[in-house]
């Protein structure tokens, strides 16, 4: 496997900080280099989820993470605590950027990550999924959660911020309420982002990258609108002009 943009010294430079995390949904390693190799890793960071992580292994996750590009390791561990932490030292070990667990896996699971990750040699950030953006009202209530969908991202972004991880995944249409009630410095990723011109596929809660970041998000995760079209990098240039317009304009 090859890859370029390779940095001297396996350093990483992060400080003009990209807002957009391009998700690598790809079934194999060679599918995800293609694409990888195609974009410029000063306007983005990139996503391994469950799929690529499942077919390529770790071994590849590491060679991305020794790329220039920061990686967010997208596995949403949920299990018991010893486990989850034993999880979040193997994930950080891999060198990545960013990690995830669930918010529903429960204060001590969330506590324990912490600490897996803070002695770990890199410190990635972490961050914890509350609802799911294929989901809403319907499906919470589907799976016997009454509550209604705002008050449960929010009281489970609370148990997130209680536990002393960095931010949530949730859906951009939160973002501003979790803004306002859980600080500035609170990280917020937001996935279900679509340009206007772009089909919505099989996300139930999506805005637009400006609105997004208007409302508070930190950080986009966009897959097909970038990994789908003809020519990616000038998709991924058009969506980070976009961020940068707003930006300016603020």
């Amino acid at each position: 496997m090859t890859m370029n943009n390779q940095p001297t010294q396996n350093s990483k430079n992060y400080s003009n900080d990209p807002k957009i995390i391009v998700a690598l949904d790809y079934a194999d390693a060679a599918s995800a280099l293609k694409l990888v190799n195609q974009l410029d890793p000063a306007l983005c960071r990139l996503k391994v989820g469950k799929e690529l992580f499942t077919a390529a292994g770790p071994q590849f996750v590491t060679q991305l993470a020794h790329s220039n590009f920061g990686v967010f390791l997208d596995l949403k561990f949920h299990d018991i605590p010893n486990t989850v932490a034993k999880a979040c030292t193997a994930a950080s070990n891999l060198g990545v950027w960013m990690l995830n667990v669930h918010a529903s896996g429960g204060l001590e699971m969330m506590q324990a990550a912490r600490q897996a990750v803070n002695i770990s040699n890199t410190k990635p950030l972490l961050i914890a999924v509350t609802v799911l953006t294929s989901m809403n009202q319907h499906g919470l209530n589907q799976i016997g959660i009454q509550t209604d969908l705002a008050t449960h991202v929010l009281n489970l972004a609370t148990l997130t911020q209680q536990a002393g991880l960095d931010g949530v995944v949730c859906s951009a249409l939160e973002a501003h309420m979790l803004r306002t009630r859980m600080g500035s410095d609170f990280c917020l990723v937001t996935p279900g982002i679509r340009p206007a011109n772009v089909n919505q596929d099989d996300q139930l809660r999506v805005v637009t990258p400006a609105d997004a970041l208007s409302m508070g998000a930190s950080y986009l995760v966009i897959g097909r609108p970038i990994t789908q079209a003809a020519e990616p990098l000038k998709a991924l240039e058009a969506i980070h002009a976009e961020c940068i317009e707003l930006k300016t304009q603020a």
